[in-house]
């Protein structure tokens, strides 16, 4: 009887704009599948309409056409690697600056900080002479080490916020037990720090995923393109190909949403674990 009575006219009204709010995130989504399976002249005719024929031979040309399988093993090498190493060391880099809070560790971390509101611009020159100079250019793990440098200050960022969240008499009682300090962190502080570990691969991933400057900047081998690379093949300066550029974006994209819907379970486990941990 309570529900009922709290649900009411403003519940509703709120309903009601969440779902319009919902349904004008996805039209762009709409405009990306209608326009993958149309002709070129289809698609600038009437963009906003119903395929006049459903041309899904667009998807097999652009697969072909950018080399999806190479493309997306490269995504997937650059994403992952680099996704280990950036929960890797920034949770232990946290771990050590909120543990050990020496002016050194201090200092350390608002550079850290300092580094997150860099423009990237700013230091794409430099950058590119670093890489040129320690080889680092034209490589995949010349990409992964720049993803490591530039996702380092918001990982270490967002787990020493957590890392201070967590219990030092938990770490305490096991030294005492004889664990070690390598011990503690990976038994005791890793599995407490599992909502934030989920939270740091999903934006580096969003991220790594569909950049395009910084592999712009680092490869050039076709070879060695990732997905948003490969599928800028089909815009030149003069002409766009949209019928093979769009079913590009969907296979492209179509990746990390099966990510995302496999990391929400993780995601709310996260938040209720952590709204109970005491």
């Amino acid at each position: 009887m309570d529900i009922q009575k709290r649900y009411g006219v403003r519940t509703l009204i709120l309903e009601i704009i969440v779902v319009i709010v919902g349904l004008i995130f996805l039209i762009p989504f709409y405009f990306l599948l209608v326009n993958s399976v149309k002709s070129f002249a289809d698609i600038l005719s009437n963009s906003a309409g119903l395929p006049q024929a459903y041309l899904w031979s667009n998807y097999a040309k652009a697969w072909t056409a950018i080399d999806f399988p190479t493309a997306l093993k490269n995504s997937l090498i650059v994403t992952i690697v680099s996704n280990l190493l950036l929960v890797l060391i920034s949770s232990m880099a946290a771990y050590q600056m909120v543990r050990q809070p020496s002016l050194f560790n201090r200092i350390l971390f608002f550079v850290f900080v300092a580094a997150m509101v860099i423009p990237f611009q700013s230091i794409m020159l430099p950058l590119m002479e670093m890489a040129s100079k320690y080889r680092l250019n034209n490589s995949m793990y010349g990409l992964i080490v720049s993803y490591l440098g530039f996702g380092a200050p918001l990982s270490v960022f967002l787990f020493h916020g957590f890392v201070k969240t967590v219990p030092l008499e938990i770490e305490q009682a096991a030294r005492v037990d004889g664990s070690s300090r390598y011990g503690v962190f990976f038994r005791i502080v890793c599995p407490l720090m599992q909502p934030m570990f989920v939270t740091v691969i999903i934006l580096n991933t969003l991220w790594i995923w569909n950049d395009y400057l910084l592999p712009s900047l680092i490869l050039s081998s076709p070879e060695l393109r990732t997905i948003p690379i490969a599928t800028y093949s089909f815009f030149g300066q003069y002409t766009k190909q949209w019928d093979m550029a769009l079913p590009a974006l969907v296979l492209g994209i179509t990746p990390i949403i099966i990510f995302f819907l496999f990391m929400q379970r993780y995601i709310i486990e996260g938040i209720t674990s952590g709204s109970v941990k005491g």
